[in-house]
């Protein structure tokens, strides 16, 4: 339990970026908090942190320890908090990743529900369409569209999805409607640009048939964000991809029409992602749970199934 107790020390020091404000949290004076980090240093035969009267830096060794660390103190709240109330180990914070439109229009409602069942969980929700920024913020979970090609996390299907064309009925009337896919050079589209450059090449399938074709950038509006596509597309702006999950109110509500209805694009299925070999604490897992349900009932709610 000592050495627990120091490796707690460590964590707050590193999270407060000071050992007496560790100290001070863990009810010790600043001489016994860095006695007890010296003498778990000496322990591990590791320097955990640069120390200079001015501030205090993780070495390389912290670093990579401290990862260790969090999960292992994570693991043993959480079974210290089973034993004693099994409803107390739902309890912390989700770093939750999940793309610009799902999370704004869908995920922030679901994350109200969840927390009137879980009022000790907090999220930390960060709106994104590229896969960079999971290594980068540390995220426990993230949900992403279409097959995940990234070989370090774990992808666990929540939903089937399919990917629609889409337009407002004012661009309809003003542009009129493609007869097929490759009259889509010649009309206004709205293009989703990644880290690799523009998706503007749609394939689109009709039983045997198939039709690649590529938007024209010059008559494009562009953007890196799911929310403001659908919007521009609302306002009229040109035809744009997206998924169902992302539109079916819209489509529902006559906010927006489908293009091209006969024509099918590849299934991109909604997947959370998580990191291989990192403890899942109780409180993601319940989340991820959660989740599971919620796109369930939502399917079936939308007729999305």
């Amino acid at each position: 339990m000592q050495n627990l107790g120091d490796i707690r020390l460590f964590v707050e020091a590193a999270n407060l970026g000071g050992i007496s404000a560790a100290g001070r949290k863990l009810g010790l004076s600043p001489a016994a908090a860095s006695a007890r980090l010296n003498n778990l240093e000496a322990h591990l035969k590791s320097r955990l942190f640069e120390r200079t009267t001015r501030s205090l830096r993780l070495t390389d060794e912290g670093k990579a320890f401290l990862l260790y660390c969090q999960q292992g103190l994570e693991a043993f709240d959480d079974g210290f908090a089973f034993l004693e109330n099994r409803t107390q180990a739902v309890s912390g914070r989700i770093r939750l990743s999940a793309t610009s439109d799902f999370g704004r229009h869908k995920l922030t409602g679901w994350l109200d529900e969840f927390n009137k069942v879980y009022p000790d969980v907090q999220f930390t929700l960060l709106l994104s369409d590229s896969l960079s920024s999971l290594h980068r913020d540390d995220i426990d979970l993230a949900i992403r569209f279409g097959e995940p090609q990234d070989s370090l996390f774990i992808a666990r299907q929540l939903a089937k999805n399919r990917r629609v064309l889409c337009a407002s009925s004012t661009y309809l009337k003003k542009h009129g409607s493609p007869k097929s896919p490759k009259d889509l050079v010649q009309f206004p589209c709205i293009v989703l640009s990644t880290d690799s450059g523009p998706i503007n090449q749609w394939l689109f399938k009709y039983d045997e048939e198939v039709e690649n074709v590529t938007i024209s950038m010059e008559c494009a509006r562009e953007t890196n964000d799911g929310a403001i596509a659908r919007q521009w597309a609302i306002d009229g702006h040109g035809i744009v991809l997206k998924s169902i999950w992302d539109v079916a109110m819209d489509i529902e509500e006559k906010r927006l029409e489908v293009v091209l209805p006969e024509w099918s694009f590849t299934d991109a299925p909604v997947h959370a992602l998580y990191h291989k070999n990192r403890y899942m604490p109780a409180r993601v897992r319940t989340f991820l749970d959660f989740l599971r349900k919620r796109f369930d009932d939502e399917s079936r709610r939308l007729c999305l199934v």
